[in-house]
């Protein structure tokens, strides 16, 4: 019987090192660094962030909603010095202040010569850019659907305060009176340079609204790949 539990004894002395190593094993590799200091393989990083996405990605009402607004707060700032500007280096025609030239800037671009013009699509361009760098950085994922959700709602706002001011009257057209950019439609009237340079300001809007998501989305990729291999 001794023999017995002698060699019971010597058999769990022997096999305790085995046991325990599969145990601490799996708990070793389970954080991103490995045992050895050296950073987890980069195909970690890619399955984490595919995990994220289909839990939080989509577009994100929040995040689109204060991208819009950044984009109209930087608008507004921009065309001010805008404004400013044509007045000194002579962008817009027949104007003699500032307010004038802010009068021209918010309203059609034919009102402006056509350095004018390409200043003020600049300026739109820089806004939501910026918009959708908000909006896809705040939501982390599809920040192209993001910058994409921050152009609907600025052409949304301004299709039904355009419509507003066109059925009630020009007092009621919100952008009108704050020298917003808008729709060049005043009181139904739409003419040819009107509409092209309706269409000018939606392609140009919509493609710093894509650009500025992506940039946005970029900055946590980066974050994303920070201790992983390339």
């Amino acid at each position: 019987m001794a023999d017995t539990e002698h060699t019971r004894h010597d058999g769990s002395q022997l096999d305790a090192p085995r046991d325990e190593a599969p145990r601490e094993h799996p708990r070793e590799h389970t954080a991103p660094v490995r045992t050895d200091g050296a950073p987890a393989p980069h195909g970690d990083a890619r399955s984490a962030v595919v995990a994220q996405r289909a839990a939080f990605g989509g577009i994100k009402g929040g995040a689109a909603f204060f991208g819009w607004l950044s984009a109209n707060g930087l608008a507004v700032l921009l065309i001010a010095v805008l404004a400013a500007a044509g007045v000194a280096l002579g962008l817009a025609r027949g104007v003699d202040t500032a307010d004038e030239a802010a009068e021209q800037a918010g309203d059609q671009v034919q009102a402006i010569g056509l350095g004018g013009g390409v200043a003020v699509l600049v300026v739109l361009f820089v806004a939501y850019l910026a918009g959708g760098y908000v909006a896809g950085r705040m939501a982390r994922f599809d920040g192209a659907r993001q910058g994409v959700a921050v152009w609907l709602i600025g052409l949304a706002v301004v299709v039904v305060l355009a419509a507003a001011g066109t059925i009630l009257g020009a007092q009621y057209n919100v952008l009108q009176q704050l020298n917003l950019p808008r729709i060049p439609i005043d009181e139904g009237t739409a003419t040819t340079a009107g509409i092209v340079t309706l269409v000018a300001i939606l392609l140009v809007t919509l493609l710093g609204a894509l650009i500025g998501g992506k940039l946005g989305e970029r900055y946590h990729r980066r974050v994303d790949r920070a201790g992983f291999h390339a």
